[in-house]
C-alpha cells in the first residue's frame, strides 16, 4: 500500500519546460547558434545540456556561463509573466493530501521554484521541496529520490514517484521506486516503456492509487 509520492515539479504540477527550451533558445541564438525543438528533446531526454553547441563552434567556457546567466533572465520573465498552473492540479493535491504524504524533487534551481511558486498554492500540500542545490547528483541519478525517501522515512514499495520526462523516469528505475508517467506533449517523444504506470492526466493518480489501494 503507497503511503508517500515524490512529484517531479516541472511537466507534473507546473507546465514549465516550454519556457525553458525557449529561454535557452534566445540565449544560443544570440551567439548565432540555432537550437531546434527536435534536438533539444534528444538531450533533454538523456540528461545532455545544450551548451556544448557553442563549445562546438569556437566558444570559450566563458561565454557559455554568459549565455547561461542570460538563459535564467530569460527563463524567470517567462516564470513571471507567462501562465504556469495545470488545469486541475491543486485539486488533484488536495485530494491526495487526505491520505498521502507528499514532496517536490525537482532540477530546478531554487531561486527558479520560488518564482513559480511564490504563491505557495501547491507547496502547501508537500512536506519538503528539494531542488538542484540539494542531493550531490540530478537526475536521472537516483541521488535526489534517495534522500527525498529518507527525509519521508518510508520504504521503498510504500513511495510512488510521478514523473514526465524520460532522464525523470531514469532517476526513479536507479533509485528502485515505482514511478508514474503523466503525460505532458512536450516529452511525448521520450522513451517510457519502463515506467510502471502511465496516466493521461495528473487526475488519473486518484483511480490508480484508489485501485491499490
Amino acid at each position: 500500500m503507497k503511503k508517500y509520492i515524490l512529484f517531479d515539479n516541472d511537466g507534473v504540477l507546473v507546465e514549465t519546460e516550454r519556457y525553458y527550451f525557449l529561454a535557452t533558445q534566445r540565449a544560443l541564438a544570440l551567439y548565432g547558434v540555432t537550437l531546434t525543438d527536435s534536438y533539444y528533446q534528444e538531450i533533454m531526454s538523456k540528461a545532455i545540456t545544450a551548451w556544448h553547441l557553442m563549445l562546438n563552434v569556437g566558444y570559450l567556457q566563458e561565454d557559455v556561463l554568459k549565455a547561461r546567466a542570460q538563459r535564467n533572465i530569460f527563463y524567470q520573465e517567462y516564470l513571471r509573466n507567462e501562465p504556469l498552473y495545470i488545469k486541475g492540479v491543486e485539486n488533484v493535491l488536495h485530494a491526495l493530501s487526505k491520505n498521502y504524504k507528499m514532496a517536490i524533487i525537482t532540477t530546478s534551481r531554487r531561486e527558479d521554484f520560488e518564482i513559480i511558486h511564490a504563491d505557495k498554492r501547491l507547496t502547501k500540500y508537500m512536506e519538503f521541496v528539494l531542488c538542484e542545490e540539494d542531493y550531490p547528483r540530478a537526475k536521472p541519478y537516483p541521488d535526489p529520490y534517495l534522500k527525498g525517501l529518507e527525509l519521508l522515512g518510508g520504504s521503498k514499495a510504500e513511495t510512488l514517484i510521478v514523473e514526465d520526462s524520460e532522464r525523470g523516469l531514469t532517476s526513479a528505475v536507479n533509485a528502485g521506486i515505482e514511478c508514474v508517467v503523466v503525460h505532458n506533449d512536450f516529452t511525448v517523444s521520450h522513451d517510457f516503456s519502463k515506467a510502471d504506470y502511465k496516466i493521461m492526466k495528473l487526475s488519473g493518480l486518484l483511480e490508480l492509487l484508489k485501485e491499490k489501494s
